[in-house]
């Protein structure tokens, strides 16, 4: 996978300073960020979907919320994240990227915050990329603020190709965040009101259509 996403690397555009400026903060600071191969295949899919409104759970430095909303100029997002410090950075960055119309950073706990407080009863997209024992968690609370023909995004799905091992190849240390994980996927690629896919880019993305009722 690393030959494959390194080959396919060379395709992809060259990105805005401010963007390059924090992908290098995400490296010197150990700040996890979407692969460049993931996010793009991330964005081509949201430019197929055109959402209006996404609600992003694990903002971290704000890097994925400006490019969702680079790709698509007239999307409205509320990003929620936890840890303080790295929601002040992401405030920073998308107020210089002039987004504070577009992108609405929440601190706290995704699993503490009251979903009433949100401004959109109902989402086009929502996207998970937070913390991977979560997922179900993260799923359970804030799937029914999504639109019916709405779409789930989740990342890191092959967390870096630990859940294509069995739990006792996995480190001690990573074992229950890999066996949630391993079941989250066993439930969402199953469930009966959602269409899914699994693709394998990047650190592996699941994409989750919601059923329209009948």
């Amino acid at each position: 996978m690393i030959q494959v996403d390194t080959y396919i690397e060379n395709f992809i555009p060259p990105r805005s300073d401010l963007l390059q400026e924090m992908e290098a903060y995400a490296s010197d600071n150990h700040v996890p960020i979407m692969s460049l191969v993931g996010i793009e295949a991330l964005l081509q899919v949201l430019a197929i979907q055109q959402p209006s409104s996404i609600l992003e759970i694990g903002t971290a430095i704000g890097y994925s919320a400006l490019r969702m909303a680079e790709k698509i100029p007239n999307v409205t997002i509320t990003t929620i994240e936890r840890d303080e410090e790295r929601a002040e950075v992401a405030k920073r960055y998308v107020e210089r990227a002039s987004k504070n119309d577009h992108i609405e950073v929440i601190v706290g706990d995704a699993l503490d915050i009251d979903p009433t407080v949100f401004s959109d009863s109902f989402y086009d997209a929502i996207f998970i990329d937070a913390a991977k024992g979560q997922y179900r968690a993260f799923f359970d609370k804030y799937s029914a603020l999504l639109a019916p023909g709405g779409v789930i995004y989740c990342d890191n799905m092959l967390m870096h190709g630990l859940t294509t091992s069995t739990l006792e190849e996995v480190p001690k240390r990573k074992r229950t965040m890999i066996r949630k994980l391993k079941e989250f996927t066993t439930f969402i690629m199953t469930h009966p009101e959602f269409d899914s896919a699994f693709l394998p880019v990047g650190d592996g993305i699941i994409i989750s259509r919601k059923k329209e009722r009948l």
